[in-house]
This record gives structure tokens, sequence and C-alpha cells, in this order.
């Protein structure tokens, strides 16, 4: 409310960003006196069902946020505003999406947790868009005009109503992140490596909050392991992830747990020991190996700039050992994943941990599905968009490696500059497989080490 009352006090003239978010149920008009400098307006968690016809005056305006609302329509005077590259109605009641409700600007649009049963074939027209939220609607099917969305690199279409997957969806020469879990499209039964075990919540000793994503809370804890009579008991340090239990961007927490469990073990992926089970609050979780503290974050997630890159420190510098390590870490663990059927989603430095040495912990299965590896096509299909993500993240690599003199240096470099390029082709079906990219790192590997 201090926001508030300073809008209307006028000493928020001149400024670009604003944020009432405290259950208004009418829209302030004073907002309007900022229509010269106002570039991004968060009016979540409010009660607004509809925006008044003046809001075209906001032409300045970039990035809009209406989450948590009570808005059953995309309001059509949006369209009105040029300059609009965000815009987020998540957690609404919004059924209607009109044809002309949004300006062909939009780059970034966000609808989870709505009740849309069907897109406007106008979405075709947004030349611009990048990164498209849909997780957690009613549809059934992706109108066809969006195949000219040739700038679409993320989309999430998980917890809908879709029974197939339209082919156009793996022709787009930029879709990189991919998330369909919980349609009937996704019913494919996953392959299990192991029973996993279960773990009482009684077992396990509760230590600080290690980090919190939309699907869940991490903790560092201590699982207590009973021994045989007359045995102490033995201690082995964990983590442990309880759900919310609620929809998130990418999808379904429960899809999330499913995933993870039938990823099975990998060297490069961060381990599952066991199912947590009798929770006070009787909430699903996962119990997983304690990762060493000097394993960090490879990369910060997108920001409002970046869209659907990820972002890194200032200045940041990766030897070129370092990235072809963390290379062939993560390739072989999406080759892992893809034997098995299961689509990653989110590959992306933000859900990568690592060393100083380039060891690599691949994470977080928030967005990731299931299909046939029988149906060789969709196999492939479905691979050739992983491939690119993985040529998006070795980019970012390369594009900050501290290179070194010397003749050998410069070779891999542009070796592994080449093999980028090929994962990133726009013509999905010419880019290589998982396997072929190991195979290109390994070879590239033993060279650098004989020569």
């Amino acid at each position: 409310m201090e926001t508030l009352d300073l809008l209307r006090s006028g000493q928020l003239e001149g400024t670009k960003k604003l944020n009432l978010s405290c259950g208004l149920t009418q829209f302030p008009a004073e907002i309007f006196a900022l229509a010269d400098s106002l570039e991004v307006l968060e009016l979540s968690n409010n009660q607004f069902k509809t925006l008044p016809d003046e809001f075209g005056q906001l032409k300045k305006l970039k990035i809009v946020f209406f989450n948590n609302n009570e808005f059953e329509e995309i309001p059509a005077v949006l369209s009105q505003c040029p300059a609009l590259s965000m815009v987020g109605f998540k957690a609404n009641k919004i059924k209607h999406f009109g044809a002309d409700a949004l300006p062909p600007t939009v780059r970034w649009l966000i609808l989870t947790n709505n009740r849309l049963e069907q897109l406007p074939a106008s979405i075709g027209t947004f030349s611009r868009l990048q990164k498209l939220m849909l997780a957690g609607n009613q549809l059934r099917s992706l109108p066809n005009e969006m195949a000219d969305c040739l700038n679409l690199e993320l989309i999430r279409l998980a917890a809908n109503r879709l029974t197939v997957l339209p082919d156009w969806l793996f022709r787009l020469p930029r879709l990189s992140w991919l998330a369909y879990a919980g349609n009937p499209c996704c019913k494919v039964e996953p392959p299990v490596e192991r029973s996993l075990p279960e773990i009482r919540w009684t077992d396990l000793k509760i230590g600080d909050i290690l980090g919190q994503g939309a699907s869940g809370v991490i903790s560092k804890g201590v699982w207590v392991i009973k021994q045989p009579e007359a045995q102490p008991p033995h201690t082995k340090d964990v983590a442990i992830k309880v759900f919310k239990g609620e929809m998130t961007s990418d999808g379904l927490p429960a899809d999330e747990m499913r995933a993870c469990i039938a990823a099975g073990t990998h060297n490069n992926l961060v381990r599952v020991l066991g199912k947590l089970t009798d929770n006070p609050e009787a909430k699903a979780g996962l119990v997983f190996s304690f990762i060493p503290p000097d394993y960090k974050n490879l990369g910060e997630p997108p920001d409002l700039d970046t869209c659907t890159r990820d972002t890194y420190p200032a200045n940041p510098a990766f030897s070129l050992a370092v990235i072809l390590r963390i290379a062939q870490g993560i390739a072989a663990a999406a080759a892992h994943l893809h034997d098995r059927g299961i689509m990653h989603g989110d590959l992306y430095a933000h859900n990568i941990l690592v060393n100083e040495t380039g060891a690599s912990l691949l994470g977080d299965f928030g967005a990731a599905s299931f299909y046939n590896t029988t149906d060789l096509p969709i196999a492939q299909a479905m691979e050739w968009l992983e491939v690119r993500a993985f040529g998006c993240l070795l980019e970012d690599l390369l594009d900050h490696c501290a290179l070194e003199d010397g003749t050998v240096q410069k070779e891999t470099f542009d070796r592994l500059r080449a093999l980028q390029q090929d994962c990133m082709t726009p013509t999905p079906s010419t880019r290589p497989l998982f396997s072929d990219i190991c195979d290109r790192l390994d070879a590239l590997s033993a060279a650098v080490i004989t020569a």
C-alpha cells in the first residue's frame, strides 16, 4: 500500500517500473500519469477481472504481469500497447483468448494454470514469440498456424488434453525446450531400473534449506539407516526434496517425480536414493545423494532480457579442458535419458552442477516427458529437439571460454564450435544424435590428451 500512496501523491513521476500487488479490486487511474515513462507493470495478486479502455495509453509498456487475478479472458485493450514484449496471466480463470487480444510484438507469453480450450489462429502471426507457457490448461490441439512461429524456442504444454503433438512442432528451426507430460499423448510406461526403497520421514533429520523451486523445497538432511540389532545406526548425508503438489510453469510435480525415478542411475545425473513416506503434511518427496559443496550451478536462469537463454556472472571464464569435460558429461547424461525415452525438457546450465574440474551433474526433471523409443521417427524428432538445447549450452560455454595460446587449443576450440553449430542447425533432421555427439567429444578428448 505504501507504493500506492506514493503513486497517488505523484511522487513516482518518471518511474519505469511499478509493482502494485496488494489485493486491489479497482484499477488505479493514477497509473496513466506514468504513460510517458512506464515500461514494466506488475499487477499480480490482485482481484482484477478487466482493464480500463484507457490502458492503451501506456504506449511504452514492455512487460506486464497479471498473475493470480480473476481474468476470464485476455483483455483486448492490450493490443493497443505497441511495445509489449512480455505478458503474464498465470493462475487466472482465462477461457477465451481473442484473435486480436495481443500485439504481434509479444516475445514471452505466460498463460500457465488457466482454463483455455483453444488458441486463436492469429498466434501464428507472433513472429517474435520465443517462449510460450501453457501448462495446466485444457487444450486439445494447437493451431496449425503456429508453424509460422519460427522463433519459438521454449514451449510448455504439460497437463493439458493433447492426444497428439503436431508434426510441425518438430520442424520448428529453433525449438529447444519442450514439456508435455500429463497429456493423453504422454502415456508411455517409463522404464524402471530398480524399485526405490521407501525412506520414512522419522528416519530423517531435516537441516537447512538448500534451495526452493516452483515444484518443491530441497533441504539438507541426515538419513539414519537402522542396522541389525546390537549395531549402531549408519548415517548418510542426503538432500530431501518435498514437493508442493501445485501446478508449476513446467507441469505437475507428480510427473517430475515419476521421471526422476525412471531416469535411473548415471554418473552425470543427481542420484535418487529413495521415496519419502509418512511426511507429516502428507506431501510426496524424494531423497537424493548429498552433493559436495564444491559443486556450484553452472549458470543462472534466463532473465527478462535474455528470455530463453541462461545468464552468467560478469566475465565468467571457463578453461577449454573444463568445457570439454562438462560437454562430455552432459551429452552422456542426455544420451542415457533418451535411451530410456525421456526428454529432459529443461537442459540448461542452471540445472547443472559443476566443480572446478568440470565434473557435472544434471538435475531438475520438472519439465521431463516420456516418449516411445520404438517409434523411431518420434524418438529421433524428440532427440534432435533436445540436441539444440545442448548446442545452446555449448555455445554459452564457448562464448565464455578463456582460450590459451597454442595450436592444439585453437583446433580443439574450433572443433567444439563446429559441433555446437551442427547441434543448432535450423533443419532438425540434420543434427547429430547424442550418441554421435558423445563419440565426437570422446575423440576430441583423446586427441587433446595425446597431443
